[in-house]
């Protein structure tokens, strides 16, 4: 029972942020049948963010499948201090970004879908940069599979047997 109450408290605690509300039309031969696509991305601010896409006849519902699709895919990502621990490039199909960690003071250099992502995500200072497609959800997803590459300095130490 508590187990339920503490992760109702935690979904009051997300922040939720709607990057892209698309209109896409089917044709058929009956004419052309309208929905929408909704990009999302929700996080903690301490580290823990997702990002969802939902598709649906009506905006609300576009919405509310995508929130439910990010809340599932929700990961922690590495943060020293308010930035990143290393440089790391991630890529997704032709989608591809650089994030580089950045001094105390520099904030958010991202644009975008990027910039949404960090902001959830708790990171403070970042400097970024999209090197391929301008596709938001190909940059969303080569930025989040950059963020999980991320490995703080003790773990890269355990692994590689020096501790």
């Amino acid at each position: 029972m508590a187990d339920y109450r503490d992760r109702r408290d935690q979904d009051k605690q997300l922040s939720e942020k709607v990057l892209s509300i698309n209109r896409v039309a089917k044709v058929t031969k009956g004419g052309k049948k309208m929905s929408f696509s909704a990009l999302l991305v929700v996080g903690d601010g301490k580290g823990k963010v997702g990002f969802g896409y939902g598709k649906a006849n009506e905006v609300a519902e576009a919405i509310r499948k995508g929130l439910v699709d990010a809340r599932r895919r929700m990961f922690q990502v590495e943060i020293v201090g308010t930035t990143i621990p290393h440089e790391v490039i991630g890529k997704y199909g032709a989608g591809k970004v650089l994030l580089k960690p950045a001094s105390p003071g520099t904030g958010v250099i991202a644009g975008g879908a990027i910039r949404a992502l960090c902001d959830a995500a708790g990171i403070k200072d970042i400097l970024s940069k999209s090197l391929g497609s301008d596709n938001a959800i190909n940059v969303i997803k080569a930025a989040v599979v950059g963020l999980k590459s991320l490995s703080n300095r003790e773990e890269s130490k355990r692994i590689k047997g020096a501790i």
